[in-house]
């Protein structure tokens, strides 16, 4: 490979939420290092593209008020033309976003009001949880359900049945699905999409992981799937998930829709905090290089080989641990019910287990799916193998 991958970076003394907090009620024991595999940040060193566009960035002695420039713009374009085959999408569609969750934020109150409810799959991404608590409105959940061959599935019926019942009006839809790891088909894109529209449904559509879908899958954007689909969706993505880049900040947000895009960046405007720092904006132009699709593209195929061996290892060593092999994002979910009750094992002693051993990963029940265990798998192979090798010996006993 032409990227380092296999480097086990100190990252201690960097500000690192992944290395300076273990969120549990519980610490490594003495002998036991910490692998952070929790807080979905990568472990990785940072695309070489990304850290040379903002040093030549750097090379200029000024950092004052700038606009955002052509290059930007032009980077997102030939980045979704390329990846997404968005051959209609033009800059008037695009905006910037001070994170996805900030614009996932401005969407739901521009377009719902406090106490209204909200549709969102469960397992749920916990930032979408707190996002909209926080605003005052309420998620009503739909489960996913796993088909004969264990992959989750969305179940249409209920969804319905949820929208009717509660009169919802907007959806929060995750693709690829955080923390199952599923990437849509077409087929079920199209089967939501006309859900939706039934029942007069915006939808906002996180897309951030995007970029990181395994070999043999391919990311279908929401928007791509019908006319009236493109025109009720908000869509938003980010360099951050693909090249680790969150403590830079910076998401964009693609809406085609005239009427839903002002109301949006009218909503967006009203904090005056939505605006782009200059090494951000110059970071994303070197994510979205040929140099940096180069680069995505052997990170995925490395995060592909951690799942091949992490999913082979649970299935030879931690009978009734039930995992899908993830399709998109860098994301493990464990569902360890049965494991537990065979064991006599709580989730939350299991949960202390790891965490004893050095192996940071994160409570699933955050996720609202209940004795679950959310691991990141984007790290060098020697660390993942180190984690799955504590675990059996000191946590799945």
């Amino acid at each position: 490979m032409k990227y380092d991958f296999t480097t086990v970076l100190d990252r201690r003394g960097t500000d690192s939420i992944a290395v300076d907090v273990v969120p549990f009620d519980a610490q490594p024991l003495p002998g036991f290092d910490p692998i952070p595999m929790w807080i979905a940040d990568m472990a990785f060193p940072t695309a070489p593209p990304v850290l040379e566009a903002m040093r030549r960035r750097l090379d200029s002695p000024t950092l004052g008020y700038y606009r955002m420039s052509d290059a930007y713009y032009d980077a997102i374009l030939s980045w979704q033309r390329r990846r997404n085959g968005a051959e209609s999408l033009a800059r008037e569609h695009i905006g910037y976003e001070n994170g996805v969750l900030g614009g996932v934020a401005s969407a739901v109150q521009a377009f719902t009001a406090p106490g209204e409810k909200i549709l969102v799959h469960s397992p749920t991404y916990v930032g979408f949880t707190h996002t909209v608590e926080n605003l005052g409105r309420v998620l009503v959940h739909s489960p996913l359900v796993r088909d004969e061959a264990g992959v989750w599935r969305m179940d249409f019926a209920d969804m319905e049945q949820k929208i009717e019942q509660h009169r919802i009006h907007l959806v929060i839809f995750c693709s690829p699905h955080n923390p199952t790891g599923r990437v849509w088909e077409r087929a079920e894109l199209e089967q939501a999409m006309a859900l939706f529209e039934k029942h007069d449904c915006l939808v906002i559509s996180d897309e951030i992981w995007s970029d990181i879908v395994m070999p043999g899958f391919r990311h279908i954007p929401t928007q791509s799937v019908s006319a009236d689909a493109a025109a009720r969706t908000l869509a938003f993505y980010a360099p951050s998930k693909t090249f680790s880049l969150a403590g830079l900040v910076g998401s964009y947000h693609i809406v085609y829709n005239r009427y839903l895009r002002e109301r949006l960046e009218r909503q967006s405007e009203q904090s005056h905090y939505n605006s782009c720092s200059v090494l951000s904006m110059h970071a994303l132009i070197g994510a979205y290089s040929p140099e940096g699709e180069a680069w995505a593209d052997e990170m995925v195929d490395v995060i592909d080989g951690n799942f091949a061996y992490a999913c082979d290892f649970i299935a030879s060593n931690f009978p009734g641990v039930r995992v899908m092999r993830p399709q998109g994002t860098y994301m493990l979910f464990l569902d360890c019910a049965d494991w537990c009750r065979a064991s006599g094992v709580t989730i939350g002693e299991l949960q202390r287990r790891g965490v004893r051993a050095g192996v940071i990963w994160q409570d699933g029940e955050a996720f609202v799916w209940p004795e679950t265990i959310r691991m990141n798998l984007a790290l060098p192979l020697s660390r993942l193998q180190e984690a799955m090798a504590r675990l059996k010996e000191y946590a799945f006993v």
